[in-house]
């Protein structure tokens, strides 16, 4: 009987922003094919689109440092808890074990009954502790994509660009992009000033 291991590496899953903003469809609402056309050609040409290395930024987020601490901490507490009330179980076993054939039959079986209770309520409390830390680590996720989300919807705003494309080594659809896209520094940059804010 173990808790899951809290993976909180799974939080980068939190980072996959893909499309924060889009680029706005025809303004004049011409629906002449040449037209249209023209106008997707002069759009993709002034519109910018740029990405973050989501591996990097987990790195250097202070936020995610302190959330990944936080969740450590909180897992290892949970697997302290649960082992301290198996290893009591187990000397409550062991003292049974150890007495049972000196027992009337009546209490033998009394307290096999009040053994296996046990054992079912220590089941009970593995599965709801793991229970609460997924849930807690799904709440935290999420936090953490809006966090980033939220920033980068201002930072595109700020500077002009359209989109927004998230990248990562060996678990991307960007197979190439010119490293002058890559705003990722920038990012991480503003991200920690304002959490450092948010912390004060």
């Amino acid at each position: 009987m173990k808790v899951t291991t809290l993976k909180v590496s799974s939080l980068a899953t939190a980072i996959a922003i893909v499309s924060v903003l889009t680029a706005c469809g025809n303004k004049d609402g011409k629906t002449d094919a040449a037209a249209t056309k023209a106008t997707t050609a002069t759009v993709a040409a002034d519109e910018k689109i740029v990405y973050v290395n989501s591996d990097s930024l987990l790195t250097k987020y202070e936020y995610f440092k302190d959330l990944k601490a936080k969740m450590e901490v909180k897992g290892k507490a949970a697997e302290g808890d649960l082992a301290a009330k198996q290893q009591a179980f187990q000397r409550e076993v062991q003292q049974y074990q150890q007495t049972q054939n000196t027992l009337p039959a009546d209490q033998r079986a009394a307290t096999e009954q009040r053994l296996q209770r046990k054992q079912q309520e220590l089941q009970a409390y593995q599965q709801n502790a793991g229970a609460a830390l997924q849930n807690e680590q799904a709440k935290e996720q999420e936090a953490l994509y809006n966090k980033v989300a939220e920033y980068l919807k201002g930072y595109a705003k700020t500077k002009g660009y359209k989109m927004v494309l998230t990248y990562s080594k060996g678990n991307s659809a960007i197979l190439f992009a010119d490293e002058s896209l890559d705003v990722t520094s920038a990012v991480i940059v503003g991200l920690n000033e304002a959490y450092t804010k948010d912390k004060k």
